[in-house]
């Protein structure tokens, strides 16, 4: 089964990390990269079990409104192929 990516972009990188830090605390999730994408936004991507994504882009959400702004999220929850190939690209 292919797992699910979940995306938190923060404007902030303290919210970033805090966003990352609260999704592989609250579920069974894995760091897939902490992406730059310039003018401090920076997205936060995870990957897991479709339910596990989805609870933790929740709580990450919830937890780094208090710390900068919030752009947005997603969970995707299973990406295709090529998808996984544009990540590959990213790392």
């Amino acid at each position: 089964m292919r797992q699910a990516i979940g995306m938190v972009e923060t404007r902030s990188l303290v919210a970033a990390l805090q966003a990352a830090d609260t999704m592989v605390k609250s579920a069974d999730v894995h760091i897939v990269d902490l992406n730059f994408v310039g003018s401090g936004l920076i997205a936060a991507i995870v990957s897991g079990e479709v339910a596990a994504v989805q609870a933790a882009v929740e709580n990450a959400t919830e937890t780094a409104k208090g710390l900068g702004e919030i752009i947005s999220s997603n969970v995707i929850p299973r990406p295709h192929e090529e998808v996984d190939k544009m990540l590959d690209v990213l790392l």
